[in-house]
Formats: C-alpha cells, structure tokens, sequence
C-alpha cells in the first residue's frame, strides 16, 4: 500500500510584509521626530572676530570649586549662590544698559553657568560670558 501526502506543508517564509510595517514604522518615526522641538537656550552668537567694547558694571566668578565672587566697584568679595541676585540689585538696579560679565573656569558645570544667567535674564541684565584661558 503505497500512502501518499496530498499536502506538502511549504517551509518558506514570506518576508514582504514585515518590510512593509518596518517601512512604515521608518516613516513614522521621521515624520514625528522632525515635529518634536528641542527645549534650548536661544543665545546670540556673534557674528565676526571683532569683540564689541561693553564695558561691565559688575562681574560674578565661579572658580573650579563653585566658589561664587561677585566684584562691585573693584570690591571683590565671596557669596553664596542665593546672595548673587542682591547683590547685583544692589550694584546695578533698574539699568537696562547694564552688562554682566560672567568669569568661570572651563571645568565648571553647565547647570551652574545657566543659573547664573538666568539670575541676568529675570533682572534683563546683558551678559558676557567669559572662559578661562588656557595655561
């Protein structure tokens, strides 16, 4: 007695429809990554080599160790972060002209730099950031 199969189960795979849900899942992603807008600081670069002559009213230093200094009328003198914003209320008022130059050394924190100029933008002071040389 000769028993054949009548069916003969196919061990191929068809691959054309997960390239389809691949393709468009690409096509998703693009589309909504291409709408999300990043959460940055807009700053204004300058434009040339040439450096503008502002002359700052006051500076505040972050050394290495995040010692703050704030220097009014060539009085230098250590504070703690929360005594930067009154003192240079004190040192400066209501000036829309007034500059700021912030000195910090290069292995400071980001996050301590931006909290000090957003102390010059809730005051709408200008400020010039300034970077340690390098020895």
């Amino acid at each position: 007695m000769a028993l054949k199969r009548r069916n003969k189960v196919d061990a191929s795979f068809s691959m054309s429809s997960m390239t389809d849900i691949v393709f468009l899942l690409l096509i998703f992603f693009m589309v909504t990554s291409t709408l999300i807008a990043p959460n940055a600081l807009k700053l204004l670069l300058p434009e040339s080599n040439n450096q503008t002559a502002a002359k700052p009213i006051t500076t505040v230093s972050i050394t290495a160790d995040l010692k703050y200094y704030v220097n009014t009328d060539g009085n230098v003198r250590r504070v703690a972060f929360s005594e930067i914003e009154p003192a240079l209320q004190k040192s400066i008022g209501n000036n829309p002209e007034a500059y700021v130059s912030l000195h910090t050394d290069k292995s400071v924190p980001v996050e301590q730099v931006v909290k000090v100029m957003n102390i010059a933008r809730r005051n709408k002071y200008k400020l010039i950031l300034a970077t340690a040389p390098e020895r």
